[in-house]
């Protein structure tokens, strides 16, 4: 990043975030959410970058909104759905969600492609609980869950598309969390760096030969991001930086970046990589 634009970065950091939301493309176009929340008295735009992501303004508690709770929509900042789309998995494939928390992007890929596979792994069952309820209102299937570490997937199964939305320090939501900025230390980088890169270790051995693994963080460090890339192709020759089907607007060095300044999205890195045939 240029110097003179660090300033407008740090701003854009702790500046208010905005509610950004899904459509869910299985039940609904952007122009009916749109039509609806409208009749709810809020405000609804579609990003240049997606059109399925919307900017809403007055909507209130999303979760009381009718077509919340029918299903046609979702809570998701724009950088975490350009995640989904950045793994762009293919109808019918089997695909790997190697930390899926509490589902965000476990349903976003089943909305992208019917007859999907998903394995949704977590070592907390609350998460999956809320992830399976999340399916559920989504009117979403093909998802199992799987409480326990990645390692506890039988050996033998390999998948076409692998995601790791890793742990890491949240250094690009701090504006949804700013208290964490005190807590945040060198030591909390390396120690989540040193995560990340085991895990991905482990992910990268599930990809089928010819698919597809994505290392995606939701922090702006050099340490979780372009160094945990280099690093990984470093280790793994097997695997090679794919150009990401993206807009170019988020595209900075082969990978996905994604700042609040310049995209009023939260900051991300995000990362395609193809295993060889």
């Amino acid at each position: 990043m240029p110097a003179d634009e660090l300033a407008a970065a740090v701003a854009g950091l702790k500046a208010q975030a905005p509610l950004w939301i899904r459509v869910n493309r299985t039940r609904a176009t952007p122009a009916e959410v749109i039509a609806a929340l409208t009749a709810d008295g809020a405000s609804a735009e579609s990003s240049p970058l997606d059109d399925h992501a919307l900017a809403v303004r007055g909507l209130g508690d999303p979760a009381r909104a009718p077509s919340f709770r029918a299903g046609l929509w979702t809570v998701q900042d724009l950088a975490a759905q350009l995640v989904g789309r950045l793994v762009a998995p293919a109808p019918g494939e089997r695909v790997l969600d190697a930390c899926a928390g509490v589902g965000g992007k476990t349903t976003h890929l089943a909305e992208l492609a019917p007859g999907l596979i998903i394995d949704a792994v977590d070592p907390i069952a609350a998460k999956l609980a809320l992830a399976a309820a999340a399916a559920t209102r989504l009117g979403l299937s093909g998802i199992t869950a799987h409480v326990g570490p990645l390692a506890s997937l039988p050996p033998e199964r390999r998948y076409d598309r692998v995601l790791v939305d890793a742990p890491c320090t949240g250094a690009g939501v701090l504006r949804r969390h700013p208290e964490a900025a005190s807590r945040l230390t060198r030591a909390d980088v390396d120690a989540l760096a040193a995560t990340q890169a085991a895990l991905l270790a482990l992910a990268a051995a599930r990809v089928r030969p010819g698919g597809v693994l994505v290392y995606a963080v939701c922090t702006v460090t050099a340490a979780e991001g372009p160094g945990q890339l280099a690093a990984f192709l470093a280790a793994h020759p097997a695997f090679v930086l794919e150009p990401p089907p993206l807009p170019a607007a988020v595209i900075d060095g082969g990978a996905v970046r994604t700042w609040p300044h310049r995209h009023d999205a939260d900051g991300f890195f995000a990362a395609r990589l193809r295993r060889a045939g």
